[in-house]
């Protein structure tokens, strides 16, 4: 008896897209990995506009394309890359293309910024979704009604799927053959790629928070920077009011004003940056981290780190930690 395919996966294609985000899926699903059943892989599709063969992308490169969006519309699995440019409109054929495809049944996945060709075609109202941390606010000004989560790497609502940034793509991916083929197939194709089967954690651990600035000249941003050279201490409310030489319900009225939220979640975000850092650049164990940071204790740490970033510092840190690489040289024969 033979095996049934996982059907046609069509990877969109359109000029000014970044050539990175359309080679991931190229990369992942154009021939299986070994170990898996070639009957049983997926039908693989480059799709260029009509009546092209070939895409310029927006780094020095060309994709060449055997299939149109005629193709793209037939599809099982429609594969979006990042939008060619988030502040303009996505390439209207796309968008329609995108859309024929899902009024006839097929799966959606985006990558990247390619979410806003999935807006643009009316398929993420009243869903859960997300994309690249660095797009939201663009994303918010296009589709300022859309359930937003900056948070995770992917997320699967059924037949529309949205993932974050570059790698996420990838984590995407290899989700889709988890779901289609199975674990087995799945870490075939993870092997193969020299990535993790699935990562722990989310977007979270990405994200930048860096000092804001204070347009106004109120003394808050000498407080801030007066803070953070003393996250080592137990900072309170009153000791950034007493700094700021006011009041601790005028402190508040500023920080929600200039930054957003309060003292103390502010005192939280940086000290969870100076955590990060410290697990990024350093040796020192947790207990030390936690301390350098002002969390206390290894447990009020990996609470903390938990929550607001999605993995435990320990986690972080096999992540994050620049890898030492050793060059190793075979003698030359005598």
């Amino acid at each position: 008896m033979e095996s049934a395919s996982a059907g046609t996966i069509a990877v969109a294609v359109a000029p000014g897209m970044p050539v990175f985000e359309v080679a991931i899926p190229y990369q992942v699903f154009h021939e299986p990995p070994v170990g898996v059943d070639p009957a049983t892989w997926y039908d693989f599709q480059l799709c260029g506009p009509r009546e092209h063969r070939s895409a310029e992308m927006r780094d020095p490169f060309v994709v060449l394309t055997d299939h149109d969006y005629d193709d793209l519309v037939r599809a099982d699995t429609v594969i979006i890359p990042s939008t060619p440019n988030v502040r303009e409109d996505p390439p209207a054929d796309l968008v329609d293309a995108v859309r024929a495809a899902y009024d006839r049944g097929a799966r959606i996945a985006s990558l990247c910024s390619g979410a806003f060709i999935l807006g643009a075609a009316g398929l993420l109202e009243g869903r859960r979704m997300t994309t690249h941390w660095r797009h939201l606010d663009a994303l918010a000004e296009r589709h300022p009604h859309l359930d937003v989560d900056p948070t995770v790497l992917y997320i699967d609502d059924g037949r529309i799927l949205t993932s974050a940034g570059t790698m996420a793509g990838m984590d995407l991916c290899i989700h889709l053959i988890r779901n289609d083929l199975g674990s087995a197939a799945a870490n075939a194709a993870a092997r193969h790629l020299v990535v993790p089967p699935h990562r722990a954690g989310g977007q979270a651990q990405f994200l930048q928070s860096p000092v804001p600035a204070v347009a106004t000249d109120s003394g808050l941003s000498a407080t801030l920077q007066w803070a953070i050279r003393r996250l080592d201490k137990p900072l309170t409310v009153t000791d950034l009011a007493r700094h700021a030489n006011t009041s601790g319900r005028t402190l508040a009225r500023r920080f929600h004003a200039e930054i957003g939220g309060t003292p103390l979640q502010w005192l939280l975000t940086q000290r969870i940056i100076r955590a990060r850092e410290l697990l990024e650049t350093t040796d020192l164990p947790v207990d030390v981290v936690a301390d350098r940071c002002g969390l206390g204790s290894p447990a009020n740490l990996r609470a903390h780190f938990g929550r607001e970033v999605g993995i435990s510092p320990s986690e972080y840190r096999r992540t994050h930690r620049a890898t030492r690489h050793e060059v190793i040289t075979t003698p030359a024969a005598p």
